[in-house]
């Protein structure tokens, strides 16, 4: 691969990562994100530098490629909403990386394996000089013949043994002026909220990340228009925060959806979705998504804890 070099203190290298031959390491005085150039888009490792990764890989999936199976790999990656058979179109074949003005751009092939789609993916990463900001840029683009509705979704798989944080709306007594609802709660088949897992309450619904689940279903989900725009998913101390733009007067999937959640027994996904919109022959769909992360933050579950220590971080982070 091409050496690419010369944004400050944003260093880049080739590297091996378990089974993988080639992965795109991008890095500065505080965290490290590692790329897969072998399949993808895809984001396999974000963390503190020397420190464990964030996100949740899957071992038996490593190294392979090339082939129509889908595999989920772990990590973070780019898919199309809503959820049908295209979505699960396999991001298996090698990608091409091109330095862009201060960031990566990681472009995979047009999605023509039979039947295909008739679209293709890009993720762009600007990584800060200094410190672990992270600003991710989603693209779809359609290659194909004929329009197509659909709405950028991005998935960031995380380690197992945290908890997912997402900001319900804000509550207010009943009166002339608040008769319409709020907000929505989209629910899944599979979705219990009587499961232990949840943690709903006045101003903050948490979803608990545990490989030994005391409810009906190994799986759970739940998703929400969330006007403020941030998720956040705690673990052994360490916060990963995920903002993106909330774009009203417009429609999203899922009933209305804009962040989402998802576990099972070895991971939890925290993911947004931007708006459906008619994507014509030629025309792009972009969704950025910034992420911070920090450590050394005091463990909780109660409202009062996310309202003295992790609103404060989601402040912090701009």
């Amino acid at each position: 691969m091409q050496e690419l070099t010369g944004i400050s203190t944003v260093k880049t290298e080739e590297v091996e990562h378990h089974l993988w031959k080639k992965a795109f390491k991008i890095y500065n005085d505080t965290v490290q994100l590692l790329v897969l150039t072998e399949v993808g888009p895809r984001i396999l490792f974000f963390g503190f530098l020397g420190e464990e990764n964030e996100f949740h890989e899957i071992p038996e999936h490593s190294g392979k490629r090339g082939d129509r199976t889908f595999r989920v790999y772990g990590g973070h990656r780019l898919w199309v909403s809503p959820e049908i058979a295209r979505t699960y179109y396999p991001d298996n074949l090698s990608v091409v990386v091109k330095r862009q003005d201060d960031g990566f751009v990681f472009t995979a092939p047009p999605e023509t394996m039979p039947p295909g789609t008739g679209l293709q993916k890009e993720i762009e990463i600007k990584l800060a000089e200094t410190g672990a900001q992270v600003t991710i840029t989603h693209r779809i683009r359609n290659i194909g013949r004929e329009p197509t509705e659909m709405a950028p979704w991005a998935l960031s798989v995380m380690a197992g043994g945290g908890k997912a944080i997402l900001p319900l709306p804000p509550r207010a007594p009943m009166s002339s002026d608040r008769l319409l609802p709020e907000g929505v709660l989209a629910l899944w088949s599979y979705t219990d909220l009587a499961d232990p897992r949840w943690k709903i309450g006045t101003k903050y619904m948490q979803l608990h990340q545990t490989s030994n689940c005391a409810g009906i279903f190994k799986e759970q989900m739940g998703g929400i228009f969330n006007s403020s725009g941030w998720g956040a998913y705690f673990r052994r101390g360490h916060l990963f925060i995920k903002k993106a733009k909330v774009e009203k007067n417009t429609r999203y999937p899922d009933f209305g959806c804009n962040f989402e959640v998802y576990t099972d027994t070895h991971s939890l996904e925290l993911e947004t979705l931007g708006p459906l919109r008619k994507l014509n022959p030629g025309e792009t769909g972009e969704h950025i998504e910034r992420w911070w992360l920090f450590k050394n933050i005091e463990s909780g579950d109660s409202e009062s804890w996310v309202d003295s220590i992790i609103l404060p971080a989601v402040e912090r982070a701009g």
